[in-house]
């Protein structure tokens, strides 16, 4: 099945997600993911076009989740800012969106936060080039990577 584009905010989580370091990079296909809170750890697996990620958003709803988005960065596959990823260090993303339920009211209050380090302008470039860059991969689940 093929995932779909994430939310927008995903690609400010994966951000996040990096700046924290709450990676662990196992091979060149494998990478485990913590949870801000640390509640959770993902197991992301990319394997040419075919992706695994145990998280919520791709699980459920088919879409790009922030997991694979980390990892596509890392791996030098999507753009990567570094200041973007420093300034997002320490948001706790799933208490955020555990509480406002709305990932627009979450990137709102998110921007603000870091408002004084990087200019929403700045941001949204950089959400939206990823994007366009995540148009042109087509990336299909594959739950038997989940074995890998």
């Amino acid at each position: 099945m093929k995932l779909s584009l994430p939310p927008k905010i995903k690609v400010l989580e994966a951000l996040g997600s990096i700046g924290d370091k709450r990676f662990n990079i196992i091979n060149e296909n494998k990478m485990e993911m913590y949870s801000s809170d640390f509640s959770k750890k993902y197991v992301v697996i990319i394997k040419e076009n075919k992706v695994y990620s145990n998280d919520n958003g791709t699980i459920y709803k088919r879409y790009i989740g922030y997991p694979i988005i980390a990892f596509l960065m890392l791996k030098g596959i999507l753009p990567f800012n570094q200041k973007i990823a420093d300034s997002l260090k320490g948001i706790k993303w799933k208490e955020l969106n555990e509480k406002y339920k709305n990932y627009q009211i979450v990137e709102k209050i998110v921007k603000e936060k870091v408002k004084e380090k990087i200019s929403e302008k700045e941001i949204d470039e950089f959400v939206n080039n990823v994007l366009n860059e995540l148009r042109k991969i087509e990336l299909f689940f594959d739950e038997s990577l989940a074995n890998y």
